[in-house]
């Protein structure tokens, strides 16, 4: 053995040798497949007598290259598989890939740009073709990538949610739900990229807290009425009421000035009307409940087809939708004088208009929430479309209940308060999308897509072949596990349990494990901007995978962000050369110097390693990954290697206690650490099974 342990020499090695033996299919291996039969797959088998593991790997998005936030979701995943897998239970690791309408689209559109192109010059056929050899270029790549960090997924069953299976399963899904009253079109307020060019559900848009201003404008009072009921009051103004704003050019599409009705200040203006400045349209002043009395002067102006609120205010009051800003991100028409402007222009002018005519009372500086598109960080418009939407409130029902009465669990706990919270609120979702790229939708002259989570959302059960009562989905279905993020709670989990209890009257997983998010070693969010993004595949080739996954296992609690820095993952690098420095030691001290019968010292280590193999074991029962890697890390470093090791070397632990505890140790370490024990496996004497992945969980 060469005194270094290196990881790049062996480790794709090793998962060529998995994925080519059909390691990752079968349940169990007698024999070594012949030459002849190399790349041969088994799938997992269907045994009736024992109940499966079944995982699916959330589908990376089809977008270029997995981030260190996969390499985690990856690494989650893999340790909970291998220990079943041990364990001796059929189990079933199923990868794919997502087809992510907008962002996949949004990135070809900008590889076009740069050949002078548009996907309307290039035309939609052509367009789809383009966006077929992404997916394939890219999706190999990341196909790729995952196969570096070690997971053990079973690619002979690989899906993608483009697939003619997949099409099926949403088709059936779709008709369904239509066919129930579930689905419908209508025209509400929608929040509209003007980059993307479709509208976006609420989970789409990323809300940033920002400086602005609130401005003060003053709408005059079209009749005298006002001012004889104020007659006598001191300081009273009664020719004109201020509203506040912090969007100027939407006071173009007014329709209503509102109050709330029990606010004293102004009662006898209710059912009043003012003249729109700028446009000298009369509209009314009305009483509405949702305006809040705290906020500005306490009168709002109501623009229905800008804002949801206002939308809602205009449905009750029977106002008309005045749309000013076009889905092109201009001002239309009926904006008058500033058609054709730009938001950020059209603000400019109004409010360099209204100074002309001495009606901008006032300006605040002001901080509130402004949303952007998530893929592309344009500015998002509400505006009113007709579009289709599913009726969540009935789906949200059972789902509410199927983890109340703990069908399903959530890890970390504390994360079901936020689910219910979020699903008792539920409004309805915009599945509609006006994009090429995706499912479309499954009616006669319909050119619309399907939002990419629709699809995504039926991927434990139609990944089994549902909706045929597929012999696959009869045994892996429900599944056991869902690991992913727990930002992605409401993209996808909730979606996933309301479609799966809908279509199949089950639900779709027992258990629910949410991970946080990977920072640096400041705490800091990773992005480009802040240039502290980690690759992973860049550390792979430096330090090796093991060397990653153990760093980004530790310290990775249930639902916890996690810091990583190089410094980490060198360090569990050097924690490779440890184990690797004691194997070279048990393969080369032949003489064997260590007892011949057992000592209290040999009692003592296989005492300490029927302890960690107790606790290991709890630990992976119980999702804490952290706790037990970390705890290896000790064992191996602490205990066995500095302690009895050097015991066995004083001649006070036999070699067989210590070679047998050993060997336990290397198993525990091989969901964690699976190529280095891999590759120290094959080198040892006395192997119980022909791959360490397939060899029996050790018992205590």
């Amino acid at each position: 053995m060469d005194k270094t342990y290196k990881p790049q020499e062996v480790e794709q090695k090793w998962y060529k040798f998995w994925e080519e033996g059909g390691y990752f299919s079968s349940e169990t291996r007698k024999r070594r497949f012949s030459s002849e039969a190399r790349g041969s797959y088994f799938t997992p088998r269907i045994d009736p007598k024992k109940k499966p593991f079944v995982m699916m790997m959330p589908p990376p998005n089809v977008t270029g290259s997995l981030h260190i936030g996969h390499a985690l979701v990856l690494t989650i995943e893999d340790i909970i598989v291998r220990y079943h897998r041990m364990k001796g239970e059929p189990t079933l690791y199923l990868p794919g890939k997502d087809h992510a309408a907008i962002s996949a689209q949004n990135v070809v559109e900008k590889e076009l740009l740069k050949e002078g192109l548009s996907r309307q010059e290039l035309g939609r056929e052509k367009f789809l073709e383009r966006m077929w050899r992404w997916m394939e270029e890219y999706g190999s790549v990341i196909e790729d990538q995952t196969r570096r960090m070690g997971a053990s997924c079973d690619w002979t069953r690989k899906c993608f949610t483009m697939d003619e299976g997949m099409r099926e399963a949403v088709v059936e899904t779709f008709n369904r739900l239509h066919k129930k009253g579930l689905i419908y079109q209508g025209e509400r307020i929608i929040n509209w990229c003007s980059r993307c060019g479709t509208v976006l559900s609420d989970l789409e848009v990323d809300h940033e807290e920002k400086k602005a201003k609130l401005w003060f404008v003053r709408y005059n009072l079209k009749t005298p009425a006002f001012a004889k009921a104020s007659a006598g009051r001191q300081n009273s103004k009664p020719t004109f009421i201020t509203v506040a704003t912090t969007r100027p050019e939407t006071m173009l599409g007014d329709t209503a000035v509102a109050v709330h009705p029990d606010d004293k200040r102004y009662q006898d203006l209710i059912g009043q009307k003012v003249i729109l400045p700028l446009m000298n349209r009369e509209i009314p002043i009305i009483a509405d409940e949702v305006v809040d009395p705290e906020f500005g002067t306490g009168a709002v102006k109501i623009t229905p087809a800008h804002d949801p609120t206002d939308f809602e205010i205009g449905q009750r009051h029977s106002l008309e939708n005045i749309q000013v800003i076009g889905f092109d991100g201009k001002m239309t028409k009926l904006a008058g004088p500033y058609k054709e402007e730009t938001v950020a222009v059209a603000r400019g002018r109004v409010l360099e208009d209204l100074r002309k005519i001495d009606i901008l009372a006032k300006e605040e500086d002001y901080t509130h929430s402004v949303g952007a598109c998530e893929r592309c960080g344009t500015t998002v418009e509400p505006l009113i479309s007709k579009q289709w939407f599913v009726k969540m409130k009935p789906l949200a029902k059972p789902a509410i209940e199927a983890v109340k009465s703990g069908k399903i669990k959530i890890v970390p706990e504390r994360f079901e308060k936020v689910y219910f919270h979020w699903m008792e609120n539920i409004q309805d979702w915009c599945i509609s999308r006006q994009l090429w790229w995706g499912h479309k939708i499954p009616l006669e002259g319909e050119e619309d897509t399907l939002d990419t989570w629709f699809s995504s959302g039926l991927w434990p059960f139609a990944t089994l072949g549902w909706p045929k009562e597929t012999q696959d989905f009869k045994y892996f279905y429900p599944t056991t596990v869902l690991e992913t993020g727990y930002d992605i709670l409401f993209f996808w989990v909730a979606r996933m349990i309301m479609l799966g209890i809908e279509m199949t009257g089950k639900v779709p997983f027992e258990t629910v494990y949410l991970h946080g998010l990977v920072r640096d070693k400041r705490g800091q969010k990773m992005s480009k901007s802040k240039g502290n993004v980690i690759d992973p595949i860049g550390f792979i080739n430096e330090y090796g995978a093991d060397a990653l996954r153990m760093a980004l296992i530790v310290g990775s609690a249930p639902g916890g962000d996690i810091s990583l820095s190089e410094e980490k993952v060198r360090g569990y690098r050097n924690f490779s050369n440890k184990l690797w420095n004691i194997t070279r030691f048990i393969l080369s001290d032949s003489s064997k110097q260590g007892l011949k019968e057992e000592s209290k010292q040999d009692a003592a280590l296989k005492s300490l390693v029927d302890v960690t193999i107790k606790q290991t074991t709890e630990d992976l029962e119980n999702f804490r990954m952290d706790l037990a890697a970390e705890r290896l890390y000790h064992v191996v470093w602490d205990d066995f290697a500095s302690v009895y090791l050097e015991n066995y070397k004083k001649g006070l632990v036999s070699y067989s206690a210590l070679f047998e505890s050993f060997m336990k140790l290397l198993k525990l370490l091989h969901p964690f650490m699976p190529f280095i024990t891999e590759e120290i496996y094959q080198r040892l004497p006395n192997k119980d099974a022909e791959s360490i992945m397939i060899a029996p969980w050790p018992a205590s």
